[in-house]
């Protein structure tokens, strides 16, 4: 089974849902799929988020879940028991991390600065979420934020602000392995069972990202 971090470097994208029902699980995922995008980060900000991520895990196995918004190790724990195979998180908290590490989680906390980086850093962290990517200041800010570190060889899953449009900016810099989108499955076309839309937006979403990755090598 591909590691879920090299899947996610390979595609260049994941979608960040907040998913409202677990009822539309399996749908999204069917979407997801049917788009080329076998991957998706299940927000916890919905108290449906763990049953969703059992459901997909039950009925797409082939589908790499993962948990966002990852605050606490009660939702930690929850993930992990759901099935989530990574997990990210929009802040730096050393106890997570830690947490996430004897659980052999794949974990990606969020940094904005160069202090938060060199934290996050000191306690092993080598791929960092970088939130809000937009407010933060785009690929300008990331590349400068990130310099002084560039020996470490840590990378970077920009999220927050990051649109179609800006997938190859985001992907020009190496150390950016792969951008983090709300557009792709948005919670409102989840509600109203959107889901050929959700495929669509899957698809141009890897199809930009392939392009983006196949011109930096």
């Amino acid at each position: 089974m591909t590691h879920p971090i090299d899947l996610i470097a390979g595609l260049g994208v994941v979608p960040v849902i907040a998913i409202e029902r677990a009822s539309d699980a399996v749908a999204l995922a069917d979407a997801l799929l049917e788009g080329g995008l076998p991957v998706a980060e299940i927000t916890f900000r919905t108290e449906a988020a763990a049953d969703v991520l059992a459901a997909m895990r039950d009925a797409r196995p082939e589908l790499c879940i993962g948990a966002g918004t990852i605050l606490d190790r009660a939702n930690l724990k929850k993930a992990i028991a759901s099935g989530a195979r990574f997990a990210l998180a929009p802040g730096f908290d050393p106890d997570i991390v830690d947490a996430a590490k004897t659980e052999n989680l794949p974990f990606c906390p969020g940094i904005m600065t160069p202090s938060d980086l060199t934290l996050a850093a000191a306690r092993g962290v080598r791929l960092a979420k970088f939130f809000p990517a937009g407010v933060a200041g785009g690929p300008k800010a990331l590349a400068g934020i990130s310099a002084p570190f560039a020996h470490l060889g840590i990378r970077f899953i920009p999220t927050g602000g990051v649109t179609e449009a800006t997938i190859g900016e985001w992907l020009a810099l190496r150390q950016v392995i792969a951008v983090g989108g709300t557009w792709i499955a948005k919670t409102e076309d989840i509600r109203e069972g959107r889901f050929k839309d959700i495929a669509r937006n899957a698809t141009a979403a890897v199809k930009v990202a392939k392009e983006a990755l196949e011109k930096r090598a």
